[in-house]
């Protein structure tokens, strides 16, 4: 199946003392340009996500954004224990000299000793950017998912409109090959009253060479060449939808060449039914080459 170069996926997830979201999404391009704006203290993630999109992505203009916030402690305290038992030992020396003065101290409180400078403190969290790293390559490969399944979704929808696009000029193929017996007909008929009037007022001309050089318009006009070579592509690109995977710049060159094919039976017609089916043909080219703009 083919896939559609837009699309677009997000996601949130979260890990203490982390939260994250991710966004991605895609827009035609004639190759491969992906941009990601994601934490560079992070190392390695740039490179992991890279990795992944290019396996997976052949061709589109790629934006993958990551927004990281790392939470505050969120008023958890711990107790410092250096500090406390600084605190605890100048408490007890406290407590011997005044026994020494004969000074008599009231019993300390554990609420006095944590309000005390430094012995209670916010607890911090030591950041492992690898561990991190990992957890993030982990989580975005369902962001990945999401956003080539929507691309898969697209495809569909563009398999099936191609597909009827094909039909339509192999209709109007078979339609121009039906008028080839008349058309040819008419165009003897013309070329054989052409030929007689030339012979009537041409002393001296040999009616060999003209007979030749009406022969060689006659061929120059048949339309035969034209009609098999759209044929022919019409074959080709449905293999391409049937193979599919990323064929869009194969795609795009079979709608150049049926559009030349195209503009060249209107050219040949000389018949104004030809030239309805041409101009009809050229219509529908020009509908599926704007769809396959969009086809990976």
């Amino acid at each position: 199946m083919i896939n559609s170069m837009t699309g677009f996926a997000s996601a949130s997830g979260a890990d203490a003392p982390f939260s994250w979201g991710w966004e991605v999404r895609a827009v035609n391009g004639r190759g491969l340009d992906l941009r990601l704006r994601v934490p560079d203290w992070v190392e390695g993630l740039e490179t992991g996500l890279r990795k992944k999109l290019s396996a997976s992505v052949a061709r589109g203009n790629i934006t993958c954004n990551l927004r990281l916030n790392r939470e505050e402690a969120g008023g958890t305290l711990a107790v410092n224990a250096a500090q406390l038992e600084t605190v605890l030992s100048a408490l007890h020396q406290i407590e011997e000299r005044a026994m020494d003065a004969g000074v008599s101290l009231a019993p300390s409180k554990a609420t006095d000793i944590v309000t005390m400078r430094g012995v209670l403190e916010q607890a911090s969290f030591d950041d492992d950017a690898a561990a991190l790293c990992q957890l993030l390559l982990a989580d975005f490969d369902a962001v990945l998912n999401d956003f080539n399944a929507m691309r898969a979704q697209e495809g569909a929808a563009l398999h099936a409109v191609l597909s009827g696009q094909l039909d339509k000029i192999e209709e109007l193929t078979g339609q121009a090959a039906d008028l080839i017996p008349a058309r040819q007909a008419e165009m003897s008929a013309t070329l054989r009253s052409n030929l007689a009037r030339v012979l009537d007022n041409a002393e001296g001309v040999e009616a060999a060479r003209l007979a030749q050089e009406l022969a060689l318009i006659a061929v120059k006009t048949d339309i035969t060449e034209e009609i098999d070579r759209l044929k022919a592509h019409v074959a080709a690109a449905r293999a391409l939808l049937a193979e599919g995977g990323p064929v869009g710049r194969k795609l795009d060159f079979l709608t150049q060449e049926f559009n030349r094919e195209a503009n060249t039976l209107c050219s040949k017609a000389q018949m104004k039914e030809l030239t309805t089916i041409g101009l009809a043909l050229k219509a529908v080219v020009d509908q599926m080459r704007e769809q396959v703009q969009n086809v990976e």
